[in-house]
């Protein structure tokens, strides 16, 4: 995910979320034939979208002129950064106020089956084939997103694997340390990181990681994964067990409770926001971050304008017990779906569904991927060149419109890059590798009543009492009474339910 990004197999850990109400909310949002569509006084249509902003600033006003001239609309976005963009999306969707087309990151709809089922977003399944690249999507990644068999968003496509670790190679250096290649490594990196002083100042001011509360996207389900948890759910004896009653989630949270009781990870971790993560990282404070290695760009970028000496690198394979693993997504990370309420006619609807397609066109995919050639690359051999000098200029300047984009993994008209910065080369040839060690969500595509109707209650059982666990608040017995609440307020009846679905899929 970026999103950090971005997003992620189920997701059990997203608490806060009121969604299971917004779909009683919009349940009366009705359209209408005679309402006339929104459109500029030369006629371009008006397309409003609701995206996350990953970057410190939003897209070069011009960047977003020249969209709207080869699309021929006018484009209102809403940049809601990151770090709030959930409570931000949950608020437009109980309020009725969505922008017709909306960002929707994997794990929160999930948790929106209710909204969807209710009528509060059109179904655009019956449309796609009107349009040239729409009609080109993926059919499986689509099958992946739908709800009751039908499709309501469009996807952005992400690999399955982003995991990883961005370390301080400086800090690594001058303490002569290799990277770690192990869970028993990577605790002995980050106890040097936080107790003999990496960063040679001679001061008691530095931990080894960084992390956030998010139990998802933040350091603990990778570290999980490593320790061979299941993604979110796992298969034994032919029978489905939530990840929270494995051995292996037990001993990632042990891990995580030593870091913090040895003061090698931040102690606010669990209420501590993206952006603050971050900051740690960039200040030089802490010297690992462990999520999307995507990020490692900007990350490095940001450093080296505080600390021009700061150096990172990254590292995919941390092996475990039974070697490596990671958890992975579905191919998506996130949807755009259209809001009934924003879009009150089927005319207005085939307006947006245009927009988006027209993205896809060789003109404008390159300009939102890469920006304007000569300024933020320059081309060789029919490649795009992207240098480290223009890396900054690019995350000022055009890469919050990545969010924008769709399919664009496995869209043609997309150019291929010859030479990027170091970090971002290495972060994609990693992720790449990745693929080979995904742990899957065998429950993706499969249905539980019971989850769609209290997934977001129940999740906030096992996210408390896990977040309470490596606090210390909690010991073993009292965590096990916990999931023992877990499973006696409607986690039995999901786990029968997911069985069920499961067990069928078997047969087909």
């Amino acid at each position: 995910m970026s999103r950090d990004e971005q997003r992620k197999g189920m997701g059990w850990f997203k608490a806060g979320l009121a969604l299971a109400i917004a779909g009683t909310l919009l349940s009366a949002c009705k359209h209408s034939g005679a309402v006339k569509p929104e459109a500029t006084s030369d006629g371009r249509p008006v397309i409003s979208i609701m995206a996350p902003l990953h970057f410190p600033h939003p897209p070069l006003p011009e960047l977003v002129q020249e969209i709207e001239g080869l699309t021929q609309t006018k484009l209102d976005v809403n940049w809601v950064p990151d770090g709030i963009y959930t409570d931000k999306m949950n608020t437009a969707l109980t309020t009725n106020s969505l922008k017709k087309a909306t960002y929707v990151k994997y794990t929160d709809y999930l948790l929106m089956k209710n909204s969807i089922r209710s009528g509060a977003f059109w179904d655009i399944g019956p449309y796609l084939s009107a349009y040239p690249n729409l009609s080109r999507l993926n059919k499986e990644i689509l099958s992946q997103t739908a709800v009751d068999g039908k499709i309501y968003g469009l996807y952005t496509e992400r690999p399955s694997s982003r995991q990883g670790l961005i370390i301080r190679q400086d800090w690594l250096d001058n303490l002569k340390l290799k990277a770690p290649t192990t869970l028993d490594e990577l605790y002995a990196v980050l106890k040097a990181f936080t107790f003999s002083d990496p960063d040679g100042d001679g001061k008691d001011n530095t931990i080894g990681l960084t992390d956030r509360n998010d139990l998802v996207f933040g350091a603990f389900k990778t570290i999980a994964s490593y320790f061979g948890a299941p993604n979110n759910w796992g298969i034994a004896d032919g029978k489905v067990v939530p990840e929270f009653e494995t051995q292996a989630y037990m001993d990632a949270m042990d891990y995580m409770r030593k870091l913090y009781v040895e003061k090698e990870i931040n102690s606010d971790f669990a209420v501590t926001s993206k952006d603050v993560q971050r900051d740690k990282l960039i200040r030089g404070i802490a010297g690992v971050y462990i999520g999307s290695m995507q990020d490692a760009q900007r990350l490095s970028d940001e450093a080296q304008m505080m600390n021009p000496n700061a150096k990172f690198t990254l590292v995919n394979q941390i092996k475990g017990p039974t070697g490596f693993h990671v958890w992975s997504i579905p191919n998506y990370s996130a949807l755009y779906l259209f809001s009934k309420k924003a879009i009150r006619t089927e005319a207005e609807l085939k307006q947006v569904l245009q927009f988006f397609d027209r993205t896809m066109d060789k003109d404008v995919a390159n300009l939102m991927k890469y920006g304007l050639e000569g300024r933020h690359y320059t081309m060789s051999g029919g490649k795009v060149l992207l240098s480290e000098e223009t890396s900054k200029v690019r995350a000022n300047e055009v890469n919050a419109l990545y969010a924008l984009m769709i399919a664009d993994l496995s869209n043609p008209n997309v150019l291929q890059v010859s030479e990027s910065e170091s970090l971002s080369k290495m972060a994609d040839s990693l992720s790449l590798d990745n693929e080979t060690y995904i742990i899957k969500d065998p429950m993706v595509g499969l249905e539980s009543k019971t989850y769609d109707e209290r997934g977001v209650e129940l999740y906030k059982i096992v996210s408390d009492a896990t977040y309470n666990y490596m606090l210390g608040k909690l010991d073993k017995k009292a965590y096990q009474q916990e999931i023992e609440r877990w499973r006696k307020n409607g986690g039995d009846q999901m786990i029968a339910e997911y069985n069920e679905a499961y067990a069928a899929s078997q047969r087909k």
